[in-house]
This record gives C-alpha cells, sequence and structure tokens, in this order.
C-alpha cells in the first residue's frame, strides 16, 4: 500500500481512468450529503485564510504498488461517492460558465478536458469515471450534455439537477466555488493486489464509520474476489437481476432485511440487524455451503429474492395470493418472513398449492391481527416464525400448520375466538395502528367486488367532540359521559363513510336520514345503522356484537378434529 496527499484536481487530471467496480454499491448519496460538499466547498474557497479542506482517501487497485501516473484504469475500492459528485459539481459548473473563465484554468472546455475526460480517446476510455449500471450510462449522458436514459439513475440526474439549480442560484458565489474545488485535498492511496487484502480494508474502513448497508458488504465479500470473468458472469447473471427486481429505491430499503429473513429461513437463527454481514460470513464458509461454491449460493439467494419480492413488494403474479400479501404488508407482519419465505419456496417447487398457501397466509394474519387486539405482547413473535418450520410435516403441511397454531402456549397462543371476540368489543380500534386495514377486511371479506374503501374516511357516529350537543346528551341518557369515553372509540360506534364533513356533529337521526346518509350507505358496515331507530350504548353494544361475530369468520382460528390434534400433542 502507498499513500500520498494530493490535490483532488491534480488526482483528477493526471488519473487515466477510475472505474468503479460492479460489486460496488451504486451512487447513493443523497441531497443531504450534497448540500453538505457544497457548503464545504463555498466555506473554503470564500476564505483565503483556508488553504485547503480535506475531503477523506480514494482507495483503489492496481497491478502493482504505483501512483496514478500509471496509465492504466484504477479500480475504486472506496471514494465513489465523493468523486461522483464531484464531478456532478464540475459539469455543472462548467455549463454555467461556459466560455467565460473567471479563474485561470476554469472554463467549461478545460474544466471537462482536464477532470471529466480524455479528450483523444474514444468509447468508454473516454470517460475519467466510469459507474456501473444505470450510473454509467446517466453520468455519461450529463459529461456530453446528452438527453439522459429512459431507465436512468435516480440518484445521479436528482443531484446533478440540484447542483446546476444551486450554481444558477448563487452566481455572485461562482468565484469561490472554483476557489475552493482547488483547495480540495485528499489522500491517495494505491493498493496492490498482491501484497494488499482488499476485503479486509472495505471492511476496516466501514468500521470506522463508512455509511454501507449490509446488502453492500455481502455484495463485495461475494464478488471481490473472483476474478474479472466471474465476477462479471455472477453479477449478470444474479446480483444484477436482484437489484433490478427491488429497483433503485427499495433496494437499499429492503436488501438487508430480506437478508436478514433468508438468513433466519435456512438457519433458523436470528441475526442481529447490524449484524447481517457477519451472520452471513459464517454461513457462508460453513462446509457444505462452501462445498456447493459461491455461484450456488448466489443463485439461491437469487431464488429467495423472487419470493420476497413477489410477497413485500407487491410482485405476485396470482391475484388471490397478491391480496393476501397486501393484507400482511399493511399489518406489518414483517417477523413472519422467515417463516413465508421457506412456504413460498415450497409452493414454488409444486409441494405447497396455491390454495394451501393463501390459508396459510391468513391464518398468519389472523394470528398477528388477534394478538394485537387481545394486546398480547409481540416480544416472542420473532422467534415463534422463525422456529415454526420444524413443526412442518410436509405431507401434512396445512394441518400441521394449524395444529402448531393451536397448540402454542400461554403468550405466544392463538387466541381463540371467545378471547378475540370479547377483546375487539372493547378495544380502542380507532387508535390502533392498523385501522384502515380492519374496516377494509371487514367491509370487503368474501367480497368478489372489493369497495375501495381509501376513498372513505372513518365515522364516529357518537362524535368524538367532548362538546356533544344536547341532542346528544338526550339521545345518550343521563350518563352520556361516561358512554361517550368508553364507546366512542370502539368497534360498535366505528365505521366508514365518504361524507364525513357532511356527518360533522349532527344526531344520528339526521346522519341516518341526510341526503347519503347510512339509510342510502352502499357499505355493509352501515347495514345496522340503516334500520336503527337511536344510538344510545345498547345499539352500540348490539353493533359491536353483529361485527364481533363478524370478525371470527374474517379472522378465522385455526380447527383441525380433536383426534388429529391429539397426534401432534404427543
Amino acid at each position: 500500500m502507498e499513500a500520498t496527499e494530493t490535490k483532488l484536481l491534480e488526482f483528477l487530471r493526471k488519473a487515466p481512468q477510475l472505474t468503479i467496480p460492479i460489486y460496488q454499491r451504486t451512487y447513493s448519496w443523497t441531497e443531504a450529503q450534497c448540500r453538505q460538499l457544497w457548503n464545504d466547498i463555498l466555506r473554503t474557497g470564500e476564505d483565503d485564510k483556508i488553504t485547503s479542506h480535506f475531503i477523506g482517501s480514494i482507495v483503489y487497485i492496481g497491478q502493482g504498488i504505483f501512483q496514478v501516473a500509471t496509465p492504466s484504469p484504477l479500480l475504486v475500492i472506496d471514494g465513489q461517492q465523493r468523486l461522483t459528485t464531484v464531478f456532478l459539481v464540475i459539469e455543472a459548473l462548467a455549463r454555467h460558465l461556459g466560455e467565460s473563465e473567471p479563474i485561470q484554468g476554469f472554463s467549461a472546455r478545460k474544466l471537462r478536458s482536464y477532470y471529466l475526460q480524455n479528450t483523444l480517446e474514444d468509447g468508454d476510455l473516454r470517460y475519467k469515471l466510469i459507474l456501473t449500471q444505470n450510473d454509467k450510462q446517466t453520468l455519461m449522458a450529463i459529461v456530453n450534455q446528452k438527453p439522459l436514459p429512459e431507465e436512468r439513475s435516480l440518484r445521479v440526474s436528482k443531484n446533478f439537477d440540484l447542483l446546476f439549480e444551486m450554481i444558477k442560484q448563487n452566481d455572485e458565489s461562482v468565484m469561490s466555488l472554483c476557489k475552493g474545488l482547488s483547495k480540495l485535498t485528499m489522500v491517495d492511496i494505491s493498493l496492490d493486489r498482491d501484497h494488499d487484502n482488499p476485503q479486509l480494508i472495505f471492511e476496516s474502513m466501514n468500521s470506522t464509520g463508512l455509511e454501507l448497508s449490509q446488502a453492500d458488504l455481502i455484495r463485495n465479500f461475494v464478488l471481490m474476489d473472483l476474478d474479472q470473468e466471474h465476477q462479471t458472469r455472477l453479477y449478470n447473471e444474479h446480483w444484477r437481476p436482484m437489484e433490478i427486481a427491488f429497483g433503485q429505491e427499495a433496494y437499499g430499503k429492503h436488501f438487508d432485511w430480506f437478508m436478514r429473513h433468508y438468513l433466519t429461513c435456512v438457519t433458523g437463527e436470528i441475526p442481529n440487524v447490524r449484524k447481517v454481514y457477519d451472520a452471513f460470513k459464517k454461513y457462508a464458509r460453513q462446509p457444505d455451503i462452501a462445498r456447493r461454491g459461491i455461484d450456488a449460493l448466489v443463485a439461491d439467494i437469487h431464488t429467495y429474492t423472487g419470493h420476497y419480492c413477489a410477497m413485500a413488494l407487491g410482485q405476485e403474479t396470482s391475484a388471490h395470493l397478491d391480496t393476501a400479501f397486501r393484507d400482511l404488508r399493511e399489518l406489518k407482519v414483517d417477523v413472519a418472513y422467515p417463516l413465508l419465505l421457506e412456504l413460498y419456496h415450497d409452493y414454488s417447487q409444486g409441494i405447497l398449492d396455491s390454495d394451501e398457501l393463501g390459508r396459510v397466509v391468513r391464518l398468519i394474519e389472523s394470528y398477528v391481527f388477534r394478538r394485537a387486539v387481545c394486546a398480547i405482547p409481540t416480544n416472542s413473535l420473532n422467534r415463534t416464525f422463525a422456529s415454526f418450520a420444524n413443526a412442518l410435516k410436509k405431507d401434512r403441511y396445512l394441518e400441521s400448520i394449524q395444529a402448531h397454531f393451536m397448540l402454542l402456549p400461554s403468550y405466544r397462543r392463538f387466541p381463540s375466538d371467545d378471547e378475540f371476540q370479547r377483546e375487539i368489543k372493547t378495544r380502542d380500534l380507532y387508535n390502533f395502528r392498523s385501522r384502515s386495514y380492519w374496516l377494509r377486511r371487514m367491509e370487503n371479506h368474501d367480497r368478489k367486488e372489493f369497495v375501495p374503501v381509501d376513498e372513505y374516511t372513518i365515522e364516529h357516529i357518537l362524535p368524538q367532540n367532548e362538546n356533544l350537543s344536547s341532542a346528544w346528551k338526550k339521545e345518550l341518557g343521563d350518563e352520556w359521559q361516561r358512554v361517550q369515553e368508553m364507546w366512542v372509540h370502539t368497534l360498535g360506534n366505528l365505521t366508514l363513510t365518504g361524507y364525513n364533513a357532511e356527518y360533522s356533529d349532527r344526531s344520528f337521526a339526521e346522519k341516518r336520514d341526510m341526503h347519503g346518509g347510512f339509510r342510502e350507505s352502499p357499505l355493509r358496515l352501515n347495514e345496522y345503522m340503516r334500520v336503527a331507530e337511536s344510538w344510545n350504548e345498547t345499539e352500540i353494544k348490539g353493533r359491536a356484537d353483529r361485527l364481533a361475530a363478524a370478525a371470527v369468520k374474517v379472522w378465522q382460528s385455526p380447527a383441525i378434529p380433536g383426534d388429529m390434534l391429539a397426534v401432534y400433542r404427543g
């Protein structure tokens, strides 16, 4: 390894080409980080007493120990985010300056010729910085002042637009921007693959504060040490399709969690969310996994990402399964994904059919929702779903799942119909975290023509306004305050309407009989109010009884005959 302090612009001018290897993450800086760099550059340029501003190191791999004078592409393993953003600043500045040259060397032609392009070269060799995938084509288009590709990099394009607009709005600061760029300093660190271990260096940089996701670390671990042909093939066949399946925005948000669920599924152990990479390395180095080879491992991960995207990202093609998965997503049942990954994999292999999978998904939904309504602590759910697969009997798949649910003890229990009905009638469901979910499920259960309840709002039949009208007080009786406090946010008093503003705090009779009132409502949830003569504690409790009885059909409990259950109990 050799390290040398240098000016960033000098480094860029001398570098023949900087290439981001395919195992590196894509460009991911946000607006906040771009603005921070912008502020640092301006602050440095505005103060003549500041002679330099250090922006960190650029670490790259060459064929041996050498500096940037060597005319061959350099593989960047640290510094991509800063380099790319500086390139965007330089191109934005070049467009703003045009033919003017406020400081020697700072004109559009010179900026592009010195720092962005190798003007005498053709093809990819023309560009000083080569990014990966969508980032590559988008940056090339920006540097060439060409229209952006249809499948553009969102981060690259948005940040360029931001920086260009900032320069345009701060024309008086252009001189300071030029001076600031000329003062940026860095440490030029070249590695020799034959003597240095890029993977260890990469990990040590991450451990000292470099913000990399667990997915970034895993991708590096998988690809970095492979020869270039093997690396490219594995990336194009498996890793790149996974990135595309997740999408640019969702990849960064979901892939770490997917890997945690995947490792839980295949090992039965739940990794710490911040140590997924460590758990992956341990798994990949197990003798049986290592013996199969890295290609088989990555192919397996690729397969399971397809399962995860179907369930978690709305990519399922079966209509009834897609609906079931959507309901799980709305309930935020992430803890169930280790089990769901195994179930979906068996479904994809024909071991579990579509109807059976749908019934199991609904059981998981019922289990989680019933427990939430019954206020059972959730701290056992992770372990419950992580170990659930141990109870599967795949020749009696659905039966074994139902039996296991029925036999879960005490705090892990599947609430019975009686417990669920009792609790759902009195629970505060208005301040429940999934209130739109349960109202939608009750309204649309067993319908083929779904009611678009997203277009409706939640209505308190008895108003929640503490300053009740005299008509409401009379309707509720002498204990109106107790009745309101006890029942206002409960099952019997909540419904859906498109006339919330019109209803306001009107009396029950007005809400029922007005244009668009309960008598005219097409919603099942409003059937009870169409015929009710009044609205008081008795009516609220009566409607709650009916809805609770319907709820046990929406969120069904597992049920197998006692003699079958006895087999599993033994």
